[in-house]
């Protein structure tokens, strides 16, 4: 309507009897919730949870008190364009703005866990789960196998807690193995953040997770 009307130059009742429209919606004015407060906590779980689709944030909403549906955040997810977008490169999808870290000031409040890979002698892929303690550098575990999943890093995290207690903030990268909904439902419980990285070329992680070495036996 209001195209019609600039471009043409013609009266808004003009336009309305050409275009077989009632006057009533140009003088229509929304009363819909804006929902600002919502729209807000959703940018600012998809800027940390990268990710996360709008079924994910849905989850988290619900649980720190938001009654909200899971259309209502199906719409708002979508109009803010939160979702990632195929046609942007791959590489570029989870490139986004990001708080300030949580900086570890005594043993026991932060920990970093990531995966190195390595090869045997007979061309077998070779796994290592790696977590560390930030502030003191020491390192709270190793677990080594061929595959290692989503479980198998909630079990090592769970003889951690009930040997040292939990931390505060858990560094991760976007891996499957930690964005799962399964280390979701540890951290939810425990009440334990996850703070997820950017991710890295696969070039560089490759050459930074190869060891020199090789395993001669059979782990």
């Amino acid at each position: 309507m209001d195209y019609a009307v600039r471009s043409y130059g013609v009266s808004q009742r003009r336009a309305c009897r050409v275009l077989k429209q009632n006057r009533n919606i140009c003088f229509y004015r929304s009363v819909r919730n804006p929902r600002l407060e919502l729209r807000q906590r959703m940018r600012e779980i998809a800027q940390i949870r990268v990710r996360y689709g709008y079924r994910r944030v849905h989850i988290l909403l619900r649980r720190e008190g938001f009654e909200v549906g899971k259309n209502l955040v199906y719409r708002l997810y979508r109009e803010e364009q939160l979702q990632l977008r195929s046609k942007r490169p791959k590489r570029r999808k989870m490139v986004v703005a990001r708080r300030a870290r949580f900086v570890a000031s005594a043993p026991g409040q932060a920990w970093a866990m990531d995966f190195v890979a390595d090869q045997l002698v007979d061309g077998r892929s070779l796994r290592a789960l790696t977590i560390v303690d930030v502030f003191s550098r020491e390192a709270m575990a190793i677990e080594v196998g061929q595959r290692l999943r989503g479980e198998h890093v909630i079990a090592v995290l769970n003889r951690l807690v009930a040997r040292h207690g939990k931390p505060t903030v858990v560094f991760a990268d976007n891996g499957s193995e930690f964005t799962g909904r399964l280390m979701d439902l540890w951290a939810y419980h425990h009440k334990v953040r996850i703070d997820f990285s950017r991710p890295e070329s696969r070039r560089t992680t490759a050459s930074s997770r190869r060891l020199t070495g090789r395993y001669g036996t059979n782990a």
